[in-house]
């Protein structure tokens, strides 16, 4: 494989145009194809064999009216009593609507200031357009706002309303500049990784609308797809390029130095990029439709990115020739830099006292992995959005007026055909009687007579973690076989539980195949299992930073929440896919110089040191770049990007500096050579694979005899 993509790099090199012209076509029909056949994304939050589930599809069948989206009308007055008539001919329009179904008027709250309009339609909230829908739903309302009330939505329909937002990406984008410029002391090495990355990201974006034409693409998969391109791109460009300008120093000529560059770091960015969408694979075993797909577009970015690290970059190196180093390096024909000496001293100190570092380093992210021992997860709601938006205006002004459970009703759904016909008596009153029920509406039948609905209005707001136990003992305590509870609040009970029990399997998963494949590469048993071991140790820290920042509120307010609130139950599944792939990228990296210099030397403590030094400030700059491209979705107005982006962030973080820096170094000295130990049998049925194309790297080709 390394001589492919030496034979590779060097011909895109040496004939540059092609490839780029290549890349540009390829990024132009992509993009027209997905003009015209692409699809929308869409949420598929099915949740096949649970309650919730079984319930609602009771209901699409039964009573369509109700099996549809949702959405919430509240209209409040500061002076006086809402005007009855006026709320009237507000309904009389919203019903008009396309899609809507009914729409339904509760009675005015205690005191009369406040009224609820429930909006029903015909189709699931993943059918309709929501901004659209929303946007008829305040044109229908003017003359309520225009007299001086106040209006604001909430429901499924204005919650999934996503605002454009490109802040992230471009802040992302120009901090990595700024670091690629200070590491580089050039603006055209510094340049290039952003050129490489932001086509491999066009690539798979575009890619991701293809892919939405023929399956459900759940509406976050977009955003989660380009913050992990954005950052692992740039990353993987980096690797290639400081290899090779290392190449240039040592006096090779550009066509060679980019040919050797593919076939040893281009190797260890193919293999980091394969454990990446390994890593993401892992969703599959999640059940979840919605985490699936996530698992998929991500995927596919990440793939375009490498390949265009591949075959793009070396290309455009062959276009910059030697201005990717700065102009008195090219004047004195070295590289300054490329072994930071910083990175040497350090290691040498670890190396002096290994076992107090790694003690050191291990108490520090334990410490910080503990607060995610209380760590509590719930899918996001209204009642965690800022306060400036009109959902968490109108979930207020619902709980002020009718109480916090008002928020969260529940469904109880009875198909008949399995009861019986009286299994409905008496049940709304049994309903009633369960601790923590507000109130129960009388029952509903359908129109053809074979199902009912009861409407439960609970005590708690839907955040409440007693809303557990009540959707519990409902279950348990008062329906009978063919009965069960649905609504939004129920789902979320459902969802948490599956992806808890679903969590262990995707992690064991994971680390498995990570470390078989990690096996293979680097022919060792420590090694894999020291990275897995690291790997782990650095999620669970970000999981304790998440818990305390979001659950215990310590940074909420910085974040634009208006409270602390629970850890999304999407993080655990997500920040594990996309961490766990990403911290192998550093670690392949690192261990692929260790153990180029371990076969080169036969030094192990050695090996370590200059590895750690060869590799520290292109990693260090990495990990930068990924930090501030991750700190940048943490504003993302949509709190599971807000909390992604914020734990990858911090993940990295402590990656790049406690795990690289210390405790890899501490464990890889103290080991010594058992870190390449591998026990006889299985080295003999184990393939050949060198992460850096072997210590020897291609020898340069011959020059043709000069003629006479």
């Amino acid at each position: 494989m390394s001589g492919l993509l030496y034979r590779l790099g060097r011909a895109a090199a040496l004939r540059p145009w092609r490839f780029v012209i290549g890349w540009v076509l390829v990024v132009g029909a992509v993009a027209g194809i997905a003009a015209a056949v692409g699809g929308s994304t869409h949420d598929d939050y099915r949740l096949s064999g649970t309650g919730a589930q079984r319930a609602t599809d009771l209901l699409t069948e039964r009573f369509p009216a109700l099996s549809g989206a949702d959405a919430r009308v509240v209209v409040h007055t500061r002076t006086g009593t809402v005007d009855a008539a006026r709320v009237a001919a507000a309904q009389k329009r919203i019903a008009a609507l396309p899609n809507v179904s009914s729409v339904e008027v509760a009675p005015p709250a205690p005191g009369g200031r406040t009224q609820l309009v429930t909006v029903r339609y015909d189709r699931k909230v993943t059918d309709l357009e929501p901004k659209e829908t929303l946007d008829r739903l305040k044109g229908a309302t003017t003359d309520l706002t225009a007299a001086g009330d106040q209006v604001e939505f909430g429901g499924q329909v204005p919650e999934n309303v996503t605002a454009p937002n490109g802040v992230a990406e471009i802040v992302g984008i120009v901090a990595a500049l700024i670091i690629l410029l200070l590491a580089f002391g050039s603006v055209v090495a510094a340049g290039l990784p952003l050129v490489v990355a932001l086509a491999g990201l066009g690539v798979g974006v575009t890619g991701i609308s293809l892919l939405a034409a023929v399956t459900d693409i759940a509406t976050t998969a977009p955003t989660l797809a380009v913050m992990t391109g954005l950052g692992v791109g740039i990353d993987y460009a980096l690797f290639i390029l400081t290899r090779h300008r290392e190449g240039l120093g040592a006096g090779l000529d550009v066509p060679e130095s980019v040919g050797r560059a593919n076939a040893t770091a281009g190797l260890s960015v193919l293999f980091a990029g394969f454990t990446v969408l390994l890593a993401l694979c892992g969703l599959v075993l999640s059940g979840v439709p919605v985490f699936m797909t996530m698992g998929f577009a991500t995927g596919l970015v990440v793939a375009a990115t490498v390949a265009s690290a591949l075959t793009l970059l070396p290309a455009v190196l062959g276009l910059a020739g030697r201005r990717v180093l700065r102009r008195r390096d090219r004047a004195a024909g070295t590289v300054t830099g490329a072994d930071a000496r910083w990175v040497r001293g350090w290691a040498d100190r670890i190396g002096r006292r290994p076992l107090v570092w790694l003690i050191a380093g291990g108490a520090l992210m334990l410490t910080l992995a503990a607060p995610a021992l209380g760590m509590r997860t719930w899918p996001s709601d209204a009642g965690s959005e800022p306060e400036s938006s009109t959902v968490r205006k109108a979930y207020d002004l619902v709980a002020a007026g009718y109480g916090e459970g008002a928020n969260a009703p529940l469904l109880v759904a009875v198909d008949l055909n399995r009861t019986g016909r009286t299994a409905v008596d008496g049940l709304d009153a049994r309903l009633a009687r369960v601790p923590g029920v507000a109130s129960v509406a009388k029952p509903r039948t359908s129109p053809d007579g074979t199902a009912a609905v009861i409407v439960v209005t609970p005590r708690y707001g839907p955040q409440d973690a007693r809303m557990t136990g009540l959707v519990d003992r409902i279950r348990a305590d008062v329906l009978p076989p063919g009965a069960d509870v649905t609504g939004l609040t129920a789902v979320y009970v459902d969802l948490s539980r599956v992806l808890g029990d679903r969590l262990w399997p995707v992690i064991g998963a994971v680390v498995a195949t990570s470390f078989v494949l990690l096996l293979i590469v680097f022919r060792s048993l420590l090694a894999p299992l020291k990275a897995a071991v690291l790997n782990l140790l650095s999620i669970g820290a970000a999981y304790g930073v998440l818990t305390a920042v979001f659950q215990w509120g310590w940074g909420a307010k910085l974040l634009g929440l208006p409270h602390g609130v629970p850890v999304s139950s999407f993080i655990l599944l997500l920040m594990f896919a996309v961490l766990f792939g990403v911290s192998m990228d550093y670690e392949v990296f690192l261990l692929s110089r260790v153990r180029e210099e371990w076969k080169r030397t036969g030094d192990a403590r050695g090996a370590v040191r200059t590895g750690l030094a060869s590799t520290g400030r292109v990693i260090t700059s990495a990990a930068l770049i990924m930090v501030a491209v991750f700190l940048g979705f943490a504003a993302d107005p949509s709190l599971v990007i807000k909390q992604m982006g914020l734990g990858l962030a911090v993940a990295v973080a402590l990656d790049a500096t406690v795990v690289r820096l210390v405790l890899v170094p501490a464990s890889m000295t103290l080991f010594g050579r058992a870190n390449w130990w591998l026990p006889a049998p299985l080295a003999r049925i184990l393939p050949e694979f060198d992460p850096h194309g072997g210590a020897a790297e291609p020898a340069p080709a011959t020059p043709e005899p000069s003629r006479v």
